[in-house]
């Protein structure tokens, strides 16, 4: 967890509490739930940037990607112009 903490009181169905005893330590729930909430909450920010970007892109504007081949196409002209190939590309993506 980081920074400034709090505090606070939430209420699990009982077999919930019991999974996270058997995998987690009573000194590790805390930072397992954190991370586990900042995870669902960084999906839901994904998802809801999706949703408000829709539309956004579509084979009328872009008629030279309509084929799988035109796709792999413009990867390998941007990979090309940043330098970039194989592995170094995907950490790039990351």
């Amino acid at each position: 967890m980081a920074g400034k903490t709090v505090r606070t009181t939430i209420t699990l169905p009982v077999e919930t509490v019991n999974a996270l005893n058997k995998h987690v330590s009573a000194r590790k729930r805390s930072e397992f739930i954190a991370e586990a909430v900042e995870a669902r909450l960084a999906a839901l920010d994904f998802h809801q940037a999706l949703d408000e970007c829709a539309g956004a892109w579509t084979d009328e504007n872009h008629p030279d990607l309509n084929a799988a081949e035109d796709v792999r196409r413009y990867v390998r002209e941007m990979r090309a112009e940043k330098g970039l190939r194989g592995s170094s590309a995907r950490k790039v993506a990351e």
